[in-house]
């Protein structure tokens, strides 16, 4: 039998998080695989079977970034499929809070860099499920 692929064969489920600073910036990696290879995203990744999407973006956070969050708020749930690339990915967005660790990219064959975007300035190659979190963000921010 052949090896399905999450989020090819089946739909996927990640995660993603804004992680907003004291500055009220927001934290974007630049991703090296796809989909959408070469946009700003969020931090998240995969959620692992038996998972809960809460933990399953404390854990991505740590993994890819050493640092733990805390979840605010669920901000919006996206259904994330390119039809030319045969993907499809249903995708929850939290707000995150920093709590503690050192920041820095502890996968460097997904991410090349981190960096750290005002709201009003953000790059314009973003992923579609960044794109969709950061229009929630801004509906409720207070």
């Amino acid at each position: 039998m052949p090896k399905l692929h999450q989020g090819r064969d089946y739909i996927g489920v990640g995660v993603g998080g804004i992680i907003v600073n004291d500055e009220h910036k927001i934290l974007l990696l630049l991703r090296n695989k796809n989909p959408e290879k070469g946009c700003w995203s969020i931090p998240g990744g995969r959620v692992e079977f038996g998972e809960d999407v809460e933990d399953a973006i404390k854990r991505e956070v740590k993994e890819e970034l050493n640092i733990s969050v805390e979840i605010v708020r669920l901000l919006r749930v996206t259904n994330h499929i390119l039809e030319d690339k045969k993907v499809h990915w249903l995708s929850p967005a939290f707000e995150l809070k920093y709590k503690s660790g050192e920041l820095m990219n502890c996968e460097p064959d997904s991410h090349s860099t981190f960096k750290w975007f005002s709201l009003d300035s953000l790059p314009a190659n973003i992923t579609i499920t960044t794109r969709l979190a950061l229009e929630s963000f801004r509906k409720t921010a207070a």
